[in-house]
């Protein structure tokens, strides 16, 4: 019988692409040969993935085992030194990877960015810092810069330009965190201690200043029971995927399908759909893996870094929506909630989140792509406050109020679900090529209509109202007590734009005047 079964076009295609893709000209460059024992070739197209995994496998090893070793022995013999082992044994990594002339470099942004802190002027510390941060993303002060460093090696480029990059935002964490300061200033030693802390030096995360000064510098070094189970489990979990991850670029070559348009255009609207969304969740993985390796070691360090980002998809408020949740807290804490205030205000969010993705932009390195990135997740962030403020008006309000939570909850759900691909699309955007993006909207709004459309549609919004039981779950052990307190009818959104949980379609639920009385 199972001989005799047919199976579906789109199941048999799927296996013709898994066995046939890597042999197309166009994959030549990104799919290179992988496993010898297997004969499988490999995709290749991620360069951070295969440099941290595989290319340079050994070295990020050795030098973070390097780290892990001296760290531990200065802990047991001398714990209040050992934020200053951390900065020794960094700078020393950093020199033998990239040499004195790198250091110099690194140092003399240390160093005037440091001279501008004493002045203590927030504006002046922003408009240095992002200036500086300008020469390693335009031309020609990148090749000028560049060109300090000698010695040519594969790596280099990747190491150059992201020490320099997270210096520099370590630079104006450091800053702003002086210019808060009443009593005198910061010493320089502690903004080498900061910036030069091994795990996060390369490649991140961002963990702002004030928080690594009070848990680098507290000598108490006891750990809450459990806690070194949950890191070598969290260590684990990451060898785990890291493991299937693997698997899966030798058998689905997700990352290199998008570049060949050609074959894009024959496959059908939901294989393309999936596409465009498997590209984001392996972009979260990779995400989540690497942070989580370095967040691993700085836990062994006795630190609490940023979080790993979100699960895409979890997603479906655009304030949720971040990929690195270090440089989410520092624009949260440094520009968006420091010019955005309670949140409340049209203009003064539109203000706050125009200068947060500006950043942000500037960080990622000016081009069409970014900015158009960049633009439609800012009007994205502001819609979600516009819908907000508007369903907070008559007869929205009273309507609300009228029908029942689970029925407010469905319509809601329907909202969130149109934004959860308008992020999706919008991030596709940035991964992948701005023709990829559209063809992906074409093929799922347009030419896709009514059917792939409306099933994709209906598939999310179950989805999501997964997503929103979880999150009730969680809530109400987070807080088991059921009844909320009074609120006002336009409830402020929260401060920060990571934990924030205002939908696209209305604002906070209203309290019922009823309730209110029985309370």
């Amino acid at each position: 019988m199972g001989v005799k079964a047919a199976l579906p076009r789109y199941e048999l295609y799927f296996y013709n692409v898994v066995l046939s893709n890597s042999n197309r000209k166009t994959f030549k460059t990104s799919v290179q040969p992988g496993w010898y024992y297997s004969g499988r070739k490999m995709d290749t197209a991620d360069v951070e993935w295969m440099m941290w995994f595989s290319t340079f496998r050994e070295h990020v090893i050795f030098a973070l085992s390097g780290h892990v070793i001296f760290a531990k022995i200065c802990s047991l013999l001398a714990p209040q030194y050992r934020s200053l082992v951390f900065m020794v044994y960094g700078m020393l990594a950093v020199f033998t990877s990239m040499g004195w002339a790198y250091v110099t470099l690194i140092l003399s942004h240390c160093v005037l960015l440091y001279s501008i802190s004493l002045v203590k002027l927030r504006w002046l510390c922003f408009v240095a810092g992002l200036t500086t941060l300008a020469t390693f993303k335009m031309e020609p002060f990148i090749s000028w810069q560049a060109g300090f460093v000698t010695g040519s090696f594969e790596l280099r480029p990747l190491l150059f330009y992201g020490g320099c990059g997270f210096t520099i935002m370590r630079c104006m964490s450091f800053a702003l965190e002086n210019c808060e300061k009443k009593d005198g200033n910061y010493s320089i030693l502690e903004l080498l201690k900061y910036n030069f802390y091994l795990p996060f030096f390369y490649f991140g995360p961002i963990m702002t200043f004030d928080k690594f000064y009070i848990q680098a510098n507290n000598p108490n070094l006891t750990r809450k029971d459990g806690e070194m189970w949950n890191i070598c489990l969290q260590g684990l979990l990451h060898l785990g995927v890291i493991m299937i991850v693997a698997v899966l670029l030798h058998f689905m070559y997700i990352l290199t399908i998008p570049s060949d348009m050609k074959l894009l255009k024959n496959i059908s609207d939901w294989a393309l759909v999936g596409l465009a969304y498997l590209n984001l969740v392996y972009d979260w993985v990779k995400a989540a893996v690497m942070f989580g390796v370095i967040n691993t070691i700085s836990r062994l360090d006795h630190l609490d870094p940023p979080k790993p980002p979100k699960c895409i998809t979890m997603l479906y408020v655009f304030s949720e929506t971040h990929f690195d949740r270090g440089i989410n807290d520092f624009l949260c804490k440094y520009v968006y909630n420091y010019l955005g205030g309670k949140h409340d205000n049209v203009l003064d969010e539109l203000i706050a989140s125009l200068c947060t993705f500006g950043i942000a932009a500037l960080w990622l390195g000016p081009g069409w792509v970014v900015f158009i990135w960049a633009f439609l997740n800012c009007f994205g962030r502001n819609f979600e406050l516009w819908t907000a403020q508007f369903f907070t008006m008559e007869p929205f309000i009273s309507i609300e109020m009228a029908i029942s939570e689970s029925m407010s909850r469905r319509i809601r759900a329907v909202f969130n679900t149109f934004n959860f691909w308008t992020i999706v699309l919008y991030n596709v955007l940035a991964l992948n090529s701005l023709e990829f993006a559209k063809l992906v909207a074409k093929r799922l709004l347009l030419k896709g209509f009514p059917f792939t459309t409306i099933t994709v549609m209906f598939v999310t919004y179950c989805l999501i109202q997964l997503i929103k039981e979880r999150e009730r779950r969680q809530a109400l052990i987070d807080d088991p007590d059921p009844i909320p307190p009074p609120a006002p009818a336009s409830a402020p959104t929260p401060k920060d734009p990571s934990t924030t949980q205002t939908d696209a379609a209305a604002a906070a639920q209203p309290v019922d005047p009823n309730k209110q009385k029985a309370e």
